[in-house]
């Protein structure tokens, strides 16, 4: 559910959990967490927005200890992403902390929606920094892969849900990753990020599932990797080096295909090439039919 639409639940009379006092009170934090983000975001030293981000992370504690904070957006609060999961279930809470010109983590926490309006937290420990293999492991809250997230869509299999989060993550001078994973929730209501929800069982050369998708290019270029609504589709820019030089991911750039990911059976299965028609200049693309219409 988009923040705009919480922010109707909020404000709205006689549907909102938080009373007027609350409703002051994380007005207040808002303010004060509203300048820590903009410090650990603009700060020109590092020391400077070390100590925002850790006055940040307290303070936003604080405030969402409130009872049902959850249903307050903070969306004045800029440079950090708040997103809502189509359920309302959850929201994940996340932003990034930029070290140097080669060194950023990532920090957030998802919060739960109660029905008592408690708080129940789960912080995020970015772990990417001992990862060798990001693309074949299963995490918790403790090992979490780092990323800020632009997105997050939910799928069902079998009456479980599934939620499929998309992040950005300034990694290093010379390149810029996208993440796509899957989240999901134990017996015990505890966040499992990963698992082989990404198959090429269709390609012509299948390989084994990815855990999780990484995209890792050229600084400052323009990748998609995002789920298309009206296609119910999601698009991910293919890439290659610039340079033929396939061994440094910071030369990778788009090369104009797209590959794809559909959701069928509590998977998302690979499809190679989305769009299969040779475009003339200015004319759009078209989904290629995966079912021929029968006469």
């Amino acid at each position: 559910m988009s923040v705009l639409g919480f922010n109707s639940i909020v404000y709205s009379q006689n549907k909102t959990p938080l009373f007027p006092t609350s409703i002051k009170k994380l007005e207040a934090h808002q303010d004060t967490l509203k300048e820590f983000a903009y410090y650990l975001n603009t700060d020109s030293l590092t020391e400077d927005r070390m100590i925002a981000d850790s006055q940040f992370t307290r303070t936003l504690v604080r405030a969402l200890q409130t009872p049902f904070s959850f249903y307050y957006p903070f969306d004045s609060v800029k440079g950090v992403a708040k997103l809502y999961a189509p359920d309302s279930s959850f929201r994940i809470i996340t932003w990034n902390l930029q070290y140097d010109d080669y060194y950023c983590r990532q920090r957030g926490a998802i919060q739960m929606n109660t029905k008592n309006g408690a708080l129940k937290l789960f912080p995020l420990r970015d772990a990417s920094e001992f990862t060798d293999h990001p693309e074949d492991s299963v995490r918790s809250v403790k090992n979490w892969i780092g990323a800020t997230y632009y997105n997050v869509i939910k799928k069902e299999y079998q009456g479980k849900s599934f939620y499929t989060l998309f992040g950005i993550d300034a990694n290093n001078a010379m390149s810029t990753i996208k993440w796509m994973e899957v989240l999901h929730f134990s017996q015990q209501g505890e966040p499992i990020f990963g698992g082989p929800f990404f198959s090429y069982e269709r390609d012509s050369i299948p390989v084994p599932a990815k855990y999780r998708i990484q995209l890792e290019y050229k600084k400052n270029a323009r990748v998609l990797l995002n789920y298309i609504p009206d296609m119910d589709l999601i698009l991910m820019d293919h890439l290659i080096s610039e340079n033929d030089d396939s061994a440094h991911k910071w030369t990778y750039v788009p090369d104009g295909d797209q590959e794809g990911f559909r959701w069928e059976k509590g998977k998302w299965i690979h499809i190679n090439k989305v769009f299969t028609q040779k475009l003339r200049d200015g004319q759009a693309p078209r989904e290629i039919p995966l079912f021929e219409k029968k006469n």
